[in-house]
């Protein structure tokens, strides 16, 4: 006779799986990154927008299209933002994929693959754009039905509304 598991013993296996779920993380992630061939410019990416080189742009398999990460190279301080727009990397040990133009300013470009932290970019920076805590709030009146406060042409003011 087929004995089933109790559902306690099933609990008991899941919850022993659980941590080492795959799970993405909002915080700090630490691993290798490689960049794209100069011969992807131009190619369609996952989100749709054709790849070009020159733009500060990377593939991630977890965060959104259009997410800002931070990238920045331990080994020498420098630091980039790029978006997500495209999946990968699909080579098992990586965490990101940069552009071309995003691995130069990382100076990454001889090594081909570095030790990065990536993290997401949430301070974006809108020039003159205003708080609306210091925008004030403007009340208005409406004139009651006798009153035209000068609204009125002059030659509208003898008749009855």
């Amino acid at each position: 006779m087929l004995r089933l598991p109790t559902l306690a013993g099933c609990m008991a296996v899941v919850l022993a799986f659980l941590p080492m779920a795959a799970v993405p993380s909002c915080g700090q992630q630490k691993g290798k990154a490689s960049y794209y061939s100069r011969r992807a410019n131009g190619v369609r990416t996952s989100s749709g927008v054709r790849f070009n080189n020159d733009s500060l742009v990377c593939a991630h398999r977890t965060h959104p299209f259009g997410t800002l990460l931070n990238v920045k190279n331990p080994a020498n301080g420098k630091e980039v933002v790029v978006k997500v727009i495209d999946r990968g990397p699909h080579t098992k040990g990586r965490v990101i994929d940069l552009s071309y133009e995003a691995a130069r300013r990382l100076g990454i470009l001889a090594a081909g693959v570095a030790l990065v932290e990536v993290s997401v970019y949430e301070e974006l920076h809108v020039p003159f754009k205003q708080n609306e805590a210091s925008t004030p709030e403007i009340d208005l009146e409406l004139p009651a039905p006798n009153e035209d406060f000068g609204l009125r042409p002059e030659w509208q003011r003898d008749r009855k509304p």
